[in-house]
């Protein structure tokens, strides 16, 4: 039941009772009867509408003429009940064929709960008005004719002039992509003329291969994609091939065009980005340069921050002795010319001084001195550290790495403790030195390079090339101009003037009174051997001036008898030399090192770095000391 109950159906022959207006109508109409469901009758405009006989209709439950809408039906059919009359354009009647009906419903009652349903068809009723529209401007005459052909010629010629005027290329392509039309801009950037193309498959014409070369099937194209799924696609790296086979990177946007609810081929509107991508490629080119001379500004910063802590507590080499006026005449001699310099000595005797000095004498002095403790670069990083990385080099590369010798470029290498680097990798250390050239780790760019090397080792190199734990090549490569370094022991007289330099200094830096180094101090200093040089000697100084009391100097030194190298003085120092001993040979030399160090782990109880240990107390470095323990073969 679709409305209220009637006082009975309507019987059959009720259906001539609707009269000749009913059955002539040019509307098509309906009686339906809302209590039973079903079509009373309709007329032949109803059954042209809905595409069924009369027969068909008559009978036929009015919810199968609108399937899913029983609802709304019900509304409809209750509402003609309720007001007498009603209408609607919800419903949407079937027609016989399966589609539906575009229609505005207008109900009446009629005597025994019938419901006369009156159905317009809206999408004739649009189109007569659009007929009426169109003949009423026939019927204004020729003149409104002339006026309107005016006004779409007006339009397409400005359309053809903002065509003309577009810098970007733009170009139509139908349904079949197929090209529909080409603007000037597009023609002078395809080379092709819109004749040409106009006609033509433009995928094929200008987008058939990829950059790399290997081809571009017209399922992948985005610009057909978009007359296909009906979405806007922007491309910015991709290529469109001239006449002449040359391609250019392009940018563009393909956007659909519609008629009427169909996708009927798309407009793309393109630039030419070659322009921009070099200047892309410039400006990264640029930038990379700047992180680079930003990183090896920071680094020389670094560096230099570095050099003047190191070289803070004694600005020159000091001293008045034969020893070190050779070695100050040798400086004068090396420092004018770029010849490699070996400096060799024991530790502590002021190698890195040297060093500096020669640097500071030379042309370079305005670029860095860059220093490399060899003994202190793991293996695994010794090329990066040397020569630099790419960044993705390897696992934790994040950034590209300037290597020392880029850094040292113009300027001074200096490599410490060069006789700690592994023989298999001085072969590499070799091929620069010689080739003054070399590759960042994980790139293929050859970089020059203009350094002047300074190399120092406390390790006999003669005999590590011996038993073949140095190259031959390289030692003879680095041992063009060579200086030793006298140690303090050998040079007394220097002690009293280093002694006052570095007690001066200490104090400054400490920020307490300079104590006074008295006549009996500097026998103490000049009684003692010094193992540990220079680098001992400024320990001790420093070390008195924490302990000194009222201005006067306490200096915490080592006592022993003038009894042999292996002998400890009283337990409390360590093994030293026999003032005024020295050494008969090299042999006696390592004997004696050896038997130090051994002495001082024993009394530190086998502790090497820190306070306390045995680097402190033989005045070493502790990568100098662990590089010695393992010349030597001690085990900690």
């Amino acid at each position: 039941m679709l409305g209220a109950e009637s006082d009975g159906a309507a019987s059959p022959d009720l259906r001539a009772d609707f009269g000749p207006v009913f059955e002539a109508g040019v509307e098509a109409m309906l009686v339906l009867d809302p209590a039973a469901d079903r079509v009373v009758d309709a007329n032949d405009a109803a059954a042209r509408l809905l595409g069924h006989t009369r027969e068909a209709l008559r009978d036929m439950a009015a919810s199968a003429l609108h399937p899913g809408q029983v609802p709304a039906l019900i509304v409809f059919t209750q509402g003609v009940q309720a007001k007498g009359r009603w209408w609607t354009h919800t419903l949407t009647p079937r027609h016989g064929a399966g589609r539906a009906l575009n229609v505005e419903a207008v109900g009446t009652v009629l005597p025994g709960g019938l419901v006369l349903v009156t159905l317009f068809d809206l999408d004739e009723r649009r189109q007569r008005q659009v007929d009426r529209e169109a003949d009423r401007h026939m019927r204004a005459g020729l003149s409104e004719w002339q006026r309107m052909e005016r006004i779409f010629r007006d339009i397409e010629r400005e359309n053809q002039l903002i065509l003309r005027a577009a810098g970007e290329g733009i170009y139509g392509v139908n349904a079949e992509g197929v090209t529909t039309f080409l603007n000037p801009a597009a023609e002078r950037m395809l080379g092709w003329s819109a004749a040409d193309l106009v006609g033509r498959d433009m995928h094929a014409s200008v987008h058939h291969t990829h950059p790399d070369g290997c081809h571009y099937p017209h399922r992948d194209c985005p610009i057909y994609a978009a007359f296909r799924d009906g979405a806007v696609h922007q491309v910015d790296n991709e290529v469109f091939w001239r006449r002449d086979g040359t391609a250019f990177p392009v940018e563009y946007t393909s956007t659909p065009i519609r008629d009427r609810g169909a996708l009927v081929g798309a407009v793309i509107v393109f630039r030419d980005i070659s322009q921009r991508r070099e200047a892309d490629e410039r400006l990264r080119q640029a930038l990379a340069e700047v992180v680079s001379l930003r990183e090896r500004l920071e680094l020389e910063n670094a560096y230099l921050k570095e050099e003047i802590r190191a070289g803070s507590h004694h600005q020159g080499i000091i001293g008045r002795s034969p020893a070190i006026e050779v070695i100050r005449r040798q400086i004068d001699l090396v420092a004018g010319t770029d010849a490699t310099v070996l400096v060799t000595g024991e530790s502590g005797t002021g190698k890195e001084l040297i060093a500096r000095a020669i640097h500071e004498a030379s042309r370079r002095r305005d670029r860095p001195l860059i220093r490399v403790n060899c003994a202190a670069v793991p293996r695994e990083l010794f090329e990066s550290e040397f020569f630099g990385h790419a960044r993705g080099a390897f696992t934790g590369a994040l950034r590209d790495r300037v290597g020392r010798f880029e850094l040292a470029d113009g300027g001074t290498l200096f490599l410490d403790e060069v006789g700690e680097i592994p023989l298999d990798l001085q072969g590499k250390l070799l091929r620069v030195l010689q080739e003054r050239s070399f590759e960042r780790v994980g790139e293929e760019r050859t970089r020059a390079v203009d350094v002047r090397l300074v190399a120092a080792t406390n390790r006999d190199l003669k005999e590590e090339v011996r038993r073949g734990r140095f190259r031959g090549d390289l030692y003879f490569r680095l041992n063009v101009f060579p200086i030793g370094a006298t140690p303090l022991r050998e040079r007394p007289e220097d002690i009293p003037l280093i002694a006052q330099h570095m007690l001066t200094g200490a104090a400054h830096r400490l920020g307490v009174p300079e104590p006074r180094l008295t006549e009996g101090d500097v026998r103490g200093l000049l009684r003692y051997g010094w193992p540990g040089n220079v680098r001992e000697l400024e320990n001790v100084i420093e070390r008195g001036v924490i302990l000194a009391q009222r201005g006067r100097l306490r200096l915490d030194l080592p006592e022993r008898e003038e009894t042999g190298p292996s002998e400890a003085a009283a337990g409390d120092g360590l093994t030293v030399a026999v003032p005024g001993h020295r050494p008969r040979n090299e042999t006696e030399r390592r004997a004696r090192d050896r038997a130090e160090i051994v002495e001082a782990l024993a009394l530190c109880g086998g502790k090497i770095f820190g306070p306390g240990g045995a680097a402190e107390l033989l005045g070493l470095r502790p990568t100098t000391l662990a590089s010695r323990m393992k010349a030597y073969g001690i085990r900690k």
